[in-house]
């Protein structure tokens, strides 16, 4: 697998299997709902239709993760989550994780990534519009906590 793309010092790789607990951990942290459970990350490690990327700053030192979905049979790839440790904040993590999410979905012939995001969530949502991400449609009540979300698309060239 070719290496992937790096934002300053970041450093962004598949996870592996072994990287389990580390990703439960960081889904605790980053998120107040509408966490993966440990098997849910553990099919998705095992899975061709997803992939799992992680971040980090120094080995075995983790600041993000992202996972992405890829259909058969379709040209859209679905980033389904990124998450990011408070300590990583304003090191380009979340940059760094886009831009491995997106290069894997080319990797796939894949002609745009789909995501959503919470309504609230101001600080991904000027992440995903400075990357060139365009919102494309509303969801009322779409998280477990009944807050509504956006979607949004970027075409990939």
């Amino acid at each position: 697998m070719p290496s992937l793309p790096a934002t300053a010092a970041v450093c962004v790789r598949r996870a592996e299997l072994s990287d389990l607990d580390d990703l439960v951990a960081l889904e605790q942290h980053a998120f107040d709902s509408d966490r993966m459970s440990r098997a849910q990350f553990r099919r998705h490690l095992e899975s061709d239709s997803a992939q799992v990327l992680i971040a980090s700053a120094h080995h075995r030192r983790f600041l993000g993760a992202a996972v992405v979905f890829f259909r058969r049979g379709s040209s859209l790839a679905r980033l389904y989550s990124l998450a990011g440790h408070l300590d990583g904040r304003g090191l380009g993590i979340g940059s760094a994780l886009a831009a491995a999410v997106e290069a894997a979905a080319r990797a796939r012939h894949c002609r745009a990534l789909r995501l959503e995001v919470r309504r609230d969530n101001d600080r991904a949502i000027a992440l995903y519009e400075r990357l060139g991400y365009r919102r494309i449609g509303l969801l009322p009540g779409y998280y477990e906590d009944g807050a509504d979300g956006w979607r949004y698309e970027k075409v990939l060239t």
